[in-house]
């Protein structure tokens, strides 16, 4: 089916979800590689970076031949901090922004950056705090989601880091603080 649409619109690519080992991936990529959808030229196959293990596993997941990693940030959350989003009774604990959920997110990012693959994030953090924009333009992420009526002040806070990182550059290279 997948097939028959990349036919009439070439710009559509795969997206693998919830990959959590390498054996997982290897056999998914083996049914895409075996199929007519496998043979035609330009499909992008990219995975979802929602389960902890991505952290660990992405420099061979790479290797077995994804061309790009797209960070879901609220299954992420979940899984690192073990916490229901859903649930009224943890919903507090959700934090996209918890030391552990950003240490996760900048090493998909760095490993990503150094396979040579780029990055994009989806999930709620960037519509709602333009703090979490930074921190992901100063991991060098390459894109970033955000819900259509963030998209403006997404912008403003994006092209704002991006300034702040170019400056701090070029102090540097300056040799000013």
């Amino acid at each position: 089916m997948l097939a028959e649409v990349r036919e009439r619109h070439p710009n559509v690519h795969l997206m693998i979800p919830f990959v959590r080992t390498r054996w997982e991936l290897a056999a998914v990529l083996d049914l895409v590689d075996g199929s007519p959808l496998g043979r035609q030229r330009g499909l992008q196959r990219w995975l979802t970076a929602e389960v902890p293990s991505v952290v660990h596993w992405l420099p061979e997941y790479v290797g077995l031949g994804i061309d790009g990693v797209s960070i879901g940030s609220n299954d992420l959350t979940q899984l690192v901090l073990g916490v229901d989003r859903d649930s009224e009774r943890l919903a507090e604990l959700f934090d996209e922004s918890d030391p552990a959920v950003l240490a996760a997110i900048s090493s998909i990012i760095e490993q990503a950056t150094m396979s040579g693959v780029p990055t994009s994030l989806y999930g709620q953090a960037p519509s709602r705090e333009p703090g979490f924009a930074e921190f992901l333009v100063r991991a060098g992420i390459t894109s970033i989601s955000v819900n259509p009526d963030a998209v403006g002040a997404a912008r403003a806070a994006i092209a704002a880091a991006e300034q702040r990182v170019l400056l701090e550059s070029a102090r540097r290279t300056e040799g000013r603080p």
